[in-house]
């Protein structure tokens, strides 16, 4: 395979490769947009609390997720232009895919050092919800914890530490008893969302270390004048005296 048929299957990998990724953005988009206007993880974050454990982490992870989305985007985007039109803003899209691999790569590592902080942060905010709707007379309160029930499908919690009393034997009756345990109800509910996120960070590493090869490849292609596209350009060579007219000759690059 001549140097020319590679660069022409680099190509074509690359349009691919930024399709694909284009397509990961809108993933990540979605989940993003889910995660943060989803009502499982709004009626947590909404809870009514002086100091709610779950806010945080919840606008961490909007934060990074919209980032990563904008890089891998702006990447594709950029990649794709310059790979048509055989520019050297290839390093751009290189720039971007490089810094979305590192914010990859640091999710990842997140996820292994501390792989239940989110599950964690989401059940001590019912904690909280819970003990002060048990010991406070707000109305206010038992509304927020029902709220989270209804939302999750539970009720309650089987603890055998639990001292709040009757007023907990009372919470769950009737159809509501045969709801499972919120705390389960919750960890089945992020295990799920967790999962996908994983999945598409996966696909995620994949797709941006084959774009950074690919880009890298198709770079040092066009700087050393193995291109598609080019033709060269024409230039009228100077009259010399006693000839009339002289044919354009071409100017190879």
């Amino acid at each position: 395979m001549g140097p020319w048929s590679r660069v022409r299957v680099a190509k074509c990998q690359m349009l691919v490769t930024c399709f694909f990724i284009l397509l990961l953005g809108l993933s990540v988009a979605t989940m993003v947009t889910l995660t943060y206007f989803g009502a499982h993880f709004a009626v947590i974050r909404r809870a009514s609390l002086e100091k709610n454990p779950y806010q945080a982490v919840h606008q961490w992870a909007f934060s990074a997720g919209l980032s990563l989305v904008g890089l891998l985007t702006l990447g594709a985007m950029l990649s794709a232009a310059a790979t048509v039109r055989e520019a050297q803003g290839l390093m751009a899209g290189f720039l971007c895919f490089s810094l979305a691999f590192c914010a990859q790569v640091q999710v990842v590592f997140w996820r292994l050092h501390s792989p239940t902080q989110v599950e964690d942060a989401m059940l001590d905010t019912y904690d909280l919800v819970y003990e002060q709707a048990m010991k406070g007379t707000s109305h206010v309160q038992r509304q927020e914890l029902a709220a989270i029930q209804d939302m999750f499908l539970c009720c309650g919690k089987r603890s055998p530490f639990s001292r709040l009393g009757s007023t907990e034997a009372d919470l769950c009756q009737g159809q509501e008893a045969a709801r499972k345990d919120c705390l389960q109800g919750i960890r089945s509910f992020l295990r799920i969302h967790q999962q996908v996120a994983s999945s598409l960070t996966s696909i995620g590493l994949a797709l941006t270390v084959s774009a950074l090869l690919l880009s890298s490849f198709l770079w040092f292609a066009i700087r050393s004048g193995c291109s598609l596209d080019r033709k060269g350009k024409y230039t009228l060579a100077p009259r010399s005296p006693g000839q009339k007219s002289q044919w354009a000759q071409r100017v190879p690059f």
